[in-house]
C-alpha cells in the first residue's frame, strides 16, 4: 500500500519548516535528514552538548521522539518515580521508557498543528524536557549509588 498524497504533502510541509530553521544564521539547528521513515532535527542543548529530534508524519497526528538517557545504572526505582512525576506536569512533551529502560522525550499533536508554529511548539517542549529533566536523571541514576532502605 502507499501513502496518501496528503501525508505527502505534510512531510513536505513540515521539511519545509525544518529547512528552514536550518537556512536561518540565528539558528545551531543542524538538518540531519530521512531514516526509517522519520525526519530528524539536530539542535544544541545547555544540558548536554545537543539533542536529535525525530518526526514522523501520521494519518491524524505529527509525533516526535528525541533519546533523553540510556538505562539507569542506579537508582531505577527512584528514576522512573522522578519520570512519572516529571510527566503529571508535563505537556506535550513526556518522558518514556523502552523495553530495555532506555529512556526517551515523546510528544504528539494533531496534523492539523503541522504549520511553523506548531513544530516550533514541539521542538520547544523536547528542548525544555531536556534542559530540566537531563542534569536531575544522570544524577539520579548514573552518579549515584543504588539507595537502600
Amino acid at each position: 500500500m502507499t501513502g496518501s498524497p496528503v501525508a505527502a504533502s505534510d512531510t513536505e510541509r513540515l521539511v519545509a519548516v525544518l529547512e528552514s530553521w536550518v537556512d536561518d544564521a540565528d539558528n545551531d539547528a543542524e538538518w540531519t535528514g530521512f531514516h526509517e521513515g522519520k525526519v530528524g532535527l539536530r539542535v544544541a542543548q545547555r544540558a548536554r552538548d545537543y539533542t536529535t529530534i525525530w518526526f514522523e508524519v501520521g494519518q491524524r497526528t505529527v509525533g516526535v521522539e528525541a533519546f533523553l538517557l540510556p538505562a539507569p545504572r542506579h537508582n531505577r526505582a527512584a528514576v522512573y518515580e522522578y519520570c512519572l512525576n516529571r510527566n503529571r506536569s508535563s505537556w506535550p512533551a513526556y518522558i518514556a521508557r523502552d523495553r530495555q529502560g532506555d529512556l526517551y522525550v515523546m510528544a504528539r499533536q494533531p496534523i492539523t498543528m503541522l504549520d511553523a508554529k506548531g513544530i516550533e511548539d514541539l521542538v520547544g517542549a523536547v528542548y525544555e524536557t531536556v534542559e530540566l529533566a537531563f542534569p536531575t536523571l544522570l544524577q539520579i541514576g548514573f552518579t549515584g549509588r543504588e539507595k537502600t532502605s
